[in-house]
């Protein structure tokens, strides 16, 4: 193979990536099959077979047992907004992942007290091991899942004190920034990092997508005067919505 030449598996890919976007094979049509592919293009079983992985791991493709493989509807992206909203009553956990004045939506959530991995100690500026609590959150939109959130507050923030538990207590169900400042820690700082990478089963499962869809995964920490009092993961599925920021200008 020369420099800067594809893969066979990837030109053939690429075609048949081309005709399902200008819609020579629109939704729902049966992509060629295995051996089709392999005479139309002069190429090989594998060849023809890693093309079809491509498509299915890009989700433009998806398999129907015993049927075949056949061309996905394409979703239209929506908007995920992030940050520069806050309004002056308080955001509830729903638009505090989804800020817009105009978004509406529903949640669900679980939490428990948990030991601090690695990872989230080092995020939280705590040790390995010490006691977080950890609140699982499904966001729905018109009774869709679209987003899926874990955060985690160190308890030596939080701790016996009314807002221990996000969801419950006198200001249950309302922001970080809003509970935080009832225990008087101010929340001055939040950092966002954005990522994309492979959703795990159990995220693909709740998002309603298939193994090898791609999500997007907003790394959330809230601050106060520098110290960590909140991180989380928001898990937002990619082929269905984009993370839109609003940022003021200072």
């Amino acid at each position: 193979m020369t420099f800067g030449e594809q893969p066979a598996y990837l030109r053939v890919a690429g075609d048949l990536r081309k005709k399902i976007v200008d819609g020579s094979l629109p939704p729902h049509t049966r992509l060629p099959s295995q051996a089709r592919i392999r005479e139309e293009y002069g190429v090989s079983d594998t060849v023809a077979l890693e093309a079809r992985k491509v498509l299915m791991a890009e989700g433009l493709v998806e398999g129907r047992s015993g049927s075949g493989t056949y061309v996905r509807e394409r979703p239209v992206p929506r908007r995920v907004h992030r940050s520069g909203y806050r309004p002056t009553g308080g955001a509830t956990p729903f638009r505090q992942e989804q800020a817009d004045a105009e978004a509406r939506g529903t949640w669900e959530s679980r939490s428990e007290q948990v030991e601090a991995s690695v990872v989230i100690a080092e995020r939280l500026g705590i040790q390995p091991g010490d006691r977080v609590m950890r609140t699982k959150y499904v966001f729905r939109e018109a009774g869709e899942t679209m987003m899926l959130s874990t955060s985690w507050e160190p308890l030596a923030v939080t701790g016996r004190t009314p807002v221990m538990l996000p969801e419950e207590g006198p200001l249950g169900g309302m922001g970080v920034v809003e509970r935080m400042r009832a225990i008087d820690v101010i929340v001055d700082n939040v950092t966002e990092e954005v990522g994309a990478r492979p959703g795990l089963a159990e995220e693909l499962l709740a998002l309603g997508g298939v193994p090898g869809h791609v999500v997007l995964v907003v790394q959330r920490t809230y601050y106060a005067s520098g110290r960590a009092v909140e991180t989380a993961d928001v898990v937002i599925p990619a082929d269905r919505y984009q993370v839109s920021y609003h940022l003021p200008v200072r």
